[in-house]
């Protein structure tokens, strides 16, 4: 929040699956790209060039060490959602002449949904995979649609509405046996818990979701894969993401992962503590509250209620110094119920009393104590105000 800004003074901030704020460290390492190292990175006739380069090159080290990866497997995008779309565009019209099938699940990301569809009008087949009441796919379902005509299974790692983990490396096993490629949608899981992109053909990366700059993100592709581009032009990053590279942004992606690759594992304890308290306590002081998604299979830094009897807009009007969401930050600007909480069979009602909670680096424990007795005051004032509760 800014100094100078008496209005956000005490602002608490609870969204960090919408966006994380940028780490001084990630600043202070991006700083010199911008004014003192400014070459273009493909620029590498000069010495100018090849400082940039240097910088990208660095960065492009730090994402593949977080997912376990070799340096030439990341290609630097604009973001996910860029990265979402080039695989699934990228992918079918490589390998068009071969298979036609795609499935993915049907809590994915918009941009996932929405390039699925696209390669529905252009032909192929789209099946999406149903979750079962948990937020965890159904196995089964992909076990029986997953066969010698599947071209891509796409399943994100982790939610972001409802912070669910994936059975990543179970669902890998599926496709390996019926040669299908596999892609997840990590923007939500990488620095948060433990991801190897050897459980996968191709992952999908964010910046800002980890502490990083917004407007830089990769797709992680494996050695021997694939993508034709949707972006054309000089050719950049291996033929398959045209442009020059924001040197500043990719350097700040990379200090981002390798201070995640640092500090993940303590950080996910000091998280854990912070989720058990929050869900203990929402629990034990309010009736009819009910948490969306598996309590055990899940981020500690996302968490999803569902309050009968109110609506999620109402209780966020009536905490106004809170930042929290109704859905996703792609989503909650409409009026309709979350399609993540309606997959779940969640009821109508209840999808539109949902809360999402986030929290992260920079959260504190009198937060999160703030935050639980404004919440329990909030709802307890509008259920006492409405007819509809009893």
């Amino acid at each position: 929040m800014s100094e100078g800004d008496e209005s956000m003074k005490d602002v608490i901030y609870m969204d960090y699956q919408a966006t994380t704020p940028c780490d001084s460290r990630v600043l202070d390492a991006m700083l010199p790209y911008f004014s003192e190292k400014f070459g273009n990175p493909h620029s590498v006739t000069h010495a100018m060039g090849r400082e940039a380069l240097e910088g990208v090159q660095n960065a492009r080290s730090q994402v593949a060490k977080l997912i376990n990866t070799d340096t030439d497997n990341i290609i630097f995008t604009s973001g996910a959602t860029e990265a979402n779309n080039l695989v699934i565009q990228g992918v079918c019209r490589f390998y068009d002449q071969k298979k036609r099938k795609i499935i993915v699940s049907g809590i994915e990301h918009k941009c996932v949904l929405e390039s699925a569809k696209a390669m529905g009008r252009d032909g192929f087949e789209i099946i999406l995979a149903p979750v079962l009441d948990n937020g965890i796919v159904d196995l089964n379902f992909l076990e029986k649609h997953i066969n010698e005509d599947t071209l891509l299974v796409s399943v994100m790692t982790v939610n972001n509405e409802i912070g669910t983990i994936q059975p990543i490396k179970e669902i890998s096993k599926l496709c390996r046996t019926k040669s299908a490629l596999f892609h997840t949608d990590a923007a939500q899981a990488i620095g948060k818990i433990n991801v190897d992109a050897n459980d996968v053909d191709f992952m999908s990366i964010s910046g800002h979701k980890i502490y990083g700059p917004k407007g830089i993100g990769a797709l992680y592709v494996a050695k021997g894969l694939r993508v034709k581009p949707i972006l054309f032009g000089g050719g950049q990053e291996r033929g398959m993401r045209s442009g020059t590279l924001a040197t500043p942004l990719c350097v700040g992606l990379g200090k981002a992962c390798e201070i995640a690759s640092v500090e993940m594992a303590e950080e996910k304890l000091r998280l854990t503590k912070f989720k058990n308290y929050f869900i203990d306590n929402i629990m034990k002081r309010l009736p009819k509250v009910y948490l969306n998604g598996d309590e055990d299979l899940r981020i500690p830094g996302c968490l999803n209620f569902s309050f009968e009897g109110v609506e999620g807009e109402g209780i966020m009007l009536g905490m106004p110094e809170v930042c929290v969401s109704s859905g996703s930050a792609c989503t909650s600007a409409t009026l309709d119920p979350s399609y993540v909480l309606k997959a779940l069979n969640t009821r109508d009602e209840l999808a539109h009393s949902s809360l999402r909670i986030g929290f992260g680096r920079f959260t504190n424990f009198e937060e999160i104590q703030y935050v639980v007795d404004k919440l329990v005051s909030v709802v307890t004032r509008l259920r006492e105000m409405s007819p509809l509760w009893k």
